[in-house]
């Protein structure tokens, strides 16, 4: 199920692997109608991020909630679920080869804040965070120049149509142009 109002989106989802990608272009898609394009990678690879601690850990089921919004010049990307443990974040060192374990401390990274709660309606949390909102910048404004130019109207032909019967003999009537004379 997909709802969403001028500033906030909900998508209901089962966090697997295939489903992944639809959130990425439905969170991308919003930001572009929202006019917020600037975010959109970040946005999207934060969701990416906790969508796949929700398939990878989640417990007992891997149906989850995104929630995006808007409001005061701020976004908050939230990923909610029912499992009740809240995230730790792993410490890396720069020359460890671990291949996973690195989600929380990217999204600490992409965005200005983060940070997990407890669920108020039930059990289960949600691991969210936020990027400062700013409007894609509009195309710049070109002057265009315009060249002045007077127009000058064709001369105007007046056509007058003359009866042959009326001219006065004596002055000689063009033929029709490719007539023979006689």
């Amino acid at each position: 199920m997909i709802s969403h109002s001028r500033r906030h989106c909900v998508v209901e989802l089962q966090a697997l692997p295939s489903r992944i990608g639809q959130i990425r272009r439905i969170v991308s898609a919003q930001l572009r109608h929202w006019e917020l394009d600037p975010l959109i990678d970040r946005a999207a690879l934060g969701v990416t991020e906790l969508l796949s601690n929700v398939h990878r850990h989640a417990q007992p089921d891997k149906t989850c909630t995104v929630e995006i919004e808007l409001r005061l010049g701020r976004l908050t990307v939230s990923v909610i679920d029912s499992d009740p443990r809240l995230p730790v974040v792993h410490e890396t060192r720069a020359e460890a080869l671990e291949t996973c374990g690195r989600g929380l401390a990217l999204v600490a990274a992409l965005s200005e804040a983060w940070g997990a709660r407890e669920r108020a309606d039930g059990p289960g949390k949600a691991v969210w965070f936020s990027l400062t909102a700013a409007p894609a910048p509009a195309a710049p404004v070109r002057p265009v120049q315009i060249r002045a130019t007077p127009v000058r109207e064709p001369a105007r032909s007046v056509l007058l149509a003359v009866d042959p019967g009326a001219v006065a003999t004596g002055l000689p009537v063009a033929s029709p142009v490719g007539a023979r004379p006689g």
